[in-house]
Formats: C-alpha cells, structure tokens, sequence
C-alpha cells in the first residue's frame, strides 16, 4: 500500500506541475517530454502495486514472514522494518518537497546574496559537483572539447553574419554564449534584449541586464546577461524589467580584471515582466 501512495502521489505531483505551468522553474522545457513519461510510467506502476496489495492473500503473508523467521541468517535486501522505512522516506522526500515547498521566481535578490563571479562560482550548498553560472552560460561542461567546438562553429554560422541581433527567449543562452566566447566577432553589431535590472552597491554603481536561466535543470541554472551602460538622466532600480537596444562594445571591468563585452544603449523601455520569467537552453 505504501509503494501505491507514493507512486499515486508522484505521479499527482508532476501532473499538478505541468498543468499549473511550474514545472518550467525545475527543469528545461525542452525536456518536458521526459516529465510525461516519468509520470505515465509511476501511475503505471502505481495501479500495479494496488492490484497487488489488493489481491494480496493474508495466509500467504503469514506463511511467508514464518519462512523468514526461519531463515534470519539468509536474508537479503530491505527485509528489516527500519531498512524499509528509510527507503520509503528517501522515496517519499521528493513529494514532501515538491508538495509543501513554494516555487518562486528568482530575482536580484538571489544575485545581492550570493554576488556573481566570472565564469563560474561554486557553490557550497552540500553538492561538491554543484555549480551556478554567472554572465555567460557556459555549455562546454557537457561535451567533449571536439564536440563543443562543432556546437559553436554552428551557432556562429547562424549568427555570424547577422548585423543586428534580436535575442529572443528562444535564443537568449546560445546567444549570449557565442558573445561571449568571440567578442572581438560581435563588437559593433547592434543588439536588442530585454531582462531584469541588477545594479552592483559599490561606488561605480555598475548596472547588468540579466535573465535567469536553466541549461538542463535547476542544478545548472544561473544568470546570464551583459554589462549595459545607459543614456543619461535615464533612472532604473532592481528588478525593473526593460527592453534596450544598442551597440555591442568591450570595457575592462575591474572588478573581474578582464574585457567584458557590454551594450552601449541607445534607446530602452521599460516592459512588464513576462508570465515565465526563466529562458532555456534549445540542444
């Protein structure tokens, strides 16, 4: 009965993400698919083990805990109560989790708390294999060099030609990525995106446009965007969502001691938040 409920109630909880629209803070969109599966193949699994307990016959169950009385010396795999007990809390962990836990969106709140390093920071949060990004989504942590090579030779035949860049939420990381990675390539080129105010606290006041961003989970998510400087007299604040288009440039920024390419903007406006404020990594 217990191996029913927490089937029954996984597969309750992923159903309930995807139809309240929540399960896009977890994992990538792309790989929804994967989520479908997971939850026919538990309410599969689920309606077995009812069948089974259902048709369970009491007598054989006596007979059979007598037999491993008997053999006590021969038992193997979760016999013993407490063994059974922790495999099920471990089992049930996730639903606990995903059931009384909000999900929220991220902010410059999470940015002012942990500050942002270049290019990537590890995090001590118990995962030693852990690792949020900051500025440019970096996806050759999944391929070898080889490989990831021919990824951004493709990406750059896509937009290596392309005067103006209008970067999109579907395109948003590999963009950014490719800026990145050849920045001498796109200085000069005029740009157009929109994201979230982050303003550093220290005396220069430096300002960034960011998203927040999932590469295949929220294990690898991070935050990605550039440097902007803005027109005079032009007043933002955290948080503020806007849209900017201007020119891609490079400035040395000290604080990383390194060229960072930023966006001299030439005309923004401010814009609503967007219903689903995160941007995915397409594979």
């Amino acid at each position: 009965m217990i191996r029913f409920l927490i089937l029954a109630g996984y597969a309750g909880l992923m159903m309930y993400l995807q139809v309240s629209d929540k399960l896009n803070q977890f994992i990538n969109v792309h790989y929804q698919y994967l989520a479908v599966m997971s939850t026919v193949i538990a309410l599969v699994l689920a309606l077995f083990q009812l069948y089974t307990w259902v048709k369970e016959d009491p007598k054989a169950d006596h007979a059979e805990d007598c037999h491993h009385q008997e053999h006590d010396d021969h038992d193997h795999g979760l016999k013993k109560p407490y063994q059974r007990g922790i495999a099920y809390v471990l089992l049930a962990l996730p639903i606990v989790v995903g059931t009384l836990f909000p999900t929220v969106s991220l902010n410059t709140t999470i940015v002012e708390a942990k500050g942002f390093q270049f290019p990537l920071s590890k995090e001590s949060v118990g995962d030693p294999q852990m690792e949020t990004q900051y500025l440019q989504p970096n996806t050759s942590l999944y391929y070898n060099k080889e490989d990831y090579q021919k990824q951004m030779d493709e990406l750059m035949a896509k937009y290596g030609d392309q005067d103006s860049l209008n970067i999109t939420d579907e395109n948003y990381l590999e963009v950014m990525e490719l800026i990145y990675n050849y920045p001498s390539e796109f200085i000069g080129r005029k740009i157009s995106y929109e994201g979230f105010v982050f303003q550093t606290k220290d005396t220069t006041k430096d300002t960034f446009l960011f998203r927040f961003g999932i590469i295949h989970c929220v294990a690898d998510s991070g935050v990605f965007g550039l440097r902007i400087t803005l027109p005079e007299a032009t007043k933002v604040k955290n948080d503020q969502w806007l849209q900017v288009t201007g020119e891609i440039t490079s400035e040395f920024y000290a604080p990383f001691k390194r060229n960072l390419p930023m966006v001299k903007v030439a005309s923004v406006k401010s814009i609503a938040a967007p219903k689903n404020q995160y941007v995915y990594r397409t594979f």
